[in-house]
């Protein structure tokens, strides 16, 4: 489940406190932790509605002027059911702590020995550290241009940075990416 800048910026205000999306099932459920730049979204109740009793308040509630601007922009697709998304709060994400943390040289070796044991299932040899690699080198260079010097598809190559994140070894940017002080260090150590 993914928000577009704006809308991020009003649930970290605590100005919007509701999303709705169209979906054939639910793609989050109550309890879920969203990790966004602002912080980790908690996901309350996730409930179906009828489009029909959609109410201005819950418009506004949502980041929009009113309720066919809330309604135009949902997804497309009459078969799909529109969902009332509670959003409970944010909380700090806990990757920010891990992209900061002093690395001990055993601890910078683990991590790249994880990084070579995920490279064993990975499409090319060094995958996971050719992507450290890249990033360093090209920081702030959007997500498909950097699949297409990999060789791979940009959900794939996204996903893979992903899991870099979760160690956190990388950081998102508005476009594309960086390398975290961890992941600086860590790739010192694969050098």
């Amino acid at each position: 489940m993914l928000f577009k800048a704006r809308i991020l910026d009003g649930i970290a205000r605590a100005e919007i406190d509701l999303a709705f999306r169209r979906w054939s099932s639910p793609a989050v459920k109550e309890g879920t932790l969203l990790r966004t730049s602002v912080g980790a979204i908690v996901i309350g109740k996730v409930t179906p509605i009828e489009i029909d009793g959609l109410t201005a308040e819950e418009a506004k509630r949502a980041g929009f002027k009113d309720v066919t601007a809330l309604v135009n922009d949902l997804r497309t697709g009459e078969e799909r059911t529109v969902f009332r998304i509670e959003l409970a709060g944010v909380e700090p994400d806990d990757r920010i702590g891990r992209q900061n943390q002093e690395l001990t040289k055993a601890e910078a070796a683990d991590l790249v020995a994880l990084l070579a044991r995920w490279d064993k299932n990975a499409p090319t040899a060094h995958y996971y550290m050719r992507i450290l690699r890249l990033i360093c080198e090209r920081p702030g260079i959007a997500a498909i241009d950097l699949a297409t010097s990999l060789g791979v598809e940009k959900l794939k190559f996204k996903r893979d940075v992903r899991k870099l994140k979760e160690l956190g070894l990388t950081i998102s940017l508005d476009i594309g990416y960086r390398l975290s002080p961890k992941g600086e260090r860590v790739l010192e150590e694969i050098r």
